[in-house]
């Protein structure tokens, strides 16, 4: 577990309700957390971001000149806020609402309304965010691991990379699709696969089933990140052999206990 604590964390408040303000802050306290800057704009939020970088922003989907989602998108778009954690607070269930937040790599997304024990684990994965805990690998050191990292998404691709990173891994080679992963791994060897689901040309339930049936690496371990909720698509990715199935948002937690277990 992450050697800081909620009450040092620095947060900062996009809401513009005062009443849903009061409700978060509250809840804050009550965990010991500092004393939330609030602001009520997204562009406010973002200037503030930009002078002085919280460790975690809290955001309401609707603000008055722009969305959650309009937020997180600028905020991966600055160089400077490329990698600050942001949790989403909405009452939205539209995948067009939430597709492309899970795709922005949201630290969470919590239901309106939603309960202080639910806040309370998405803080604790803000803390393991910023300060994980290392791979603990029996044959391995986790500078030794060859990763490969699929994805159509250059942003989803940084931050399945930068949480591994923050793991310890440092070797990485990167495809922007299935085609582009087969070549490389006809060319090299890889102890650890990263794909997503949903790509042009083939996609991940199609790499992975090259993977198994036809690959020189049929045994090396593969992750599936998918927002996918179809039951029957889900039902064939697990068949394809993947190693395990990440739901987007997925903690860093969950990453690292999942390749402890599976290397």
């Amino acid at each position: 577990m992450s050697g800081l604590s909620i009450g040092q964390l620095e947060i900062l408040l996009v809401e513009p309700s005062s009443t849903q303000h009061r409700i978060i802050e509250d809840y804050l306290q009550q965990m010991g957390a500092a004393q939330p800057q609030w602001i009520d704009q997204g562009s406010a939020a973002l200037e503030r971001m930009r002078a002085h970088p919280p460790d975690l922003i809290i955001s309401a989907m609707h603000l008055p000149d722009m969305t959650g989602t309009e937020l997180v998108q600028r905020m991966r778009n600055d160089e400077s806020l490329i990698d600050t954690p942001l949790m989403l607070i909405s009452s939205e269930t539209g995948i067009r609402y939430l597709e492309p937040l899970r795709q922005a790599g949201v630290i969470a997304i919590l239901p309106k309304p939603f309960s202080r024990e639910q806040l309370s684990r998405s803080l604790l994965a803000t803390l393991d965010y910023l300060q994980p805990d290392p791979l603990q690998l029996q044959q391995f050191t986790p500078d030794e691991l060859r990763v490969l990292i699929v994805d159509d998404s250059s942003t989803s691709r940084r931050i399945v990379r930068q949480m591994l990173e923050r793991l310890g891994v440092e070797q990485f080679i990167e495809a922007e699709n299935g085609q582009q992963a087969i070549e490389l791994i006809q060319a090299s060897f890889f102890d650890l696969i990263v794909t997503d689901y949903n790509m042009p040309r083939i996609d991940g339930e199609q790499l992975s089933q090259y993977i198994r049936n036809q690959s020189s690496q049929p045994s090396v371990p593969v992750l599936m990140v998918t927002s996918e909720t179809d039951r029957s698509r889900l039902a064939g990715i697990a068949r394809s052999g993947v190693s395990a199935i990440f739901d987007k948002p997925f903690t860093i937690d969950t990453l690292r206990s999942t390749i402890e277990r599976i290397i």
